[in-house]
């Protein structure tokens, strides 16, 4: 298992240099007020009436970078760093966050391929470490080892499998936010820069997740190899 400690070591630190960078930028452009004297809200609230969706609030939600939209009862959730601030970097997370609203309207297939998985992935990433672990401890004695231990890899993959499906919503959020702001000139060139850059490393960090998550899933795979 130190191969395993090492990798998810290096994962670690990358996760939290990308993490560090993420809130370096939006406290840097938090600081970036918009000309148009708009909230979070206020953003969240135009962009989603621009595109003729009518059937979602926008409400605030306790915390930092807690912000998503929840397609199960329709609302923008907004932190309280943007909820209602009147920054670029509010504007950029509010206009994302609408983003996947407007996704959802518009049947965007990746969206709602993530959608369907979430209940199994919600269960596999839970206990596919453990099965797994198992897997590992079993395999020295019984054959049953090695089966539950390619269970477990699987569970795991269906996590893997998640987060690399993850990549294209979140780049497409970013993208439908960013050409709506342009589209409408709702930012100033130096607001939209900021924005541009605080989403960019918002979606550093899904990246960072999903090839960790691979390189772990590749690294039980030689194991399994190797035993079998």
């Amino acid at each position: 298992m130190l191969g395993y400690y090492i990798i998810a070591g290096l994962i670690f630190l990358v996760s939290i240099y990308v993490s560090n960078r993420l809130k370096s930028k939006f406290k840097k452009y938090s600081k970036v007020q918009l000309q148009n004297g708009m909230s979070g809200k206020e953003i969240a609230e135009k962009m989603l009436l621009d595109h003729g969706i009518r059937g979602v609030q926008v409400i605030s939600t306790p915390g930092m970078l807690t912000d998503h939209y929840n397609p199960v009862n329709k609302t923008v959730n907004l932190s309280e760093g943007v909820y209602m601030q009147r920054n670029a970097a509010a504007a950029a997370v509010a206009a994302h966050e609408v983003g996947h609203a407007v996704q959802h309207a518009k049947a965007y297939a990746w969206l709602g391929m993530r959608s369907k998985l979430v209940p199994v992935v919600s269960v596999a990433s839970k206990y596919s470490q453990w099965v797994i672990l198992g897997g590992l401890v079993l395999a020295a004695s019984t054959a049953f080892g090695s089966t539950l231990l390619l269970v477990g890899i699987l569970m795991y993959g269906l996590g893997t499998l998640f987060s690399f499906i993850t990549l294209p919503v979140e780049y497409d959020a970013s993208n439908r936010a960013l050409a709506w702001m342009t589209n409408k000139n709702m930012l100033t060139p130096q607001e939209h820069a900021g924005a541009k850059d605080s989403l960019k490393w918002a979606a550093r960090t899904y990246v960072v997740a999903a090839v960790g998550s691979l390189a772990t899933l590749l690294y039980f795979i030689m194991i399994y190899l190797g035993r079998d």
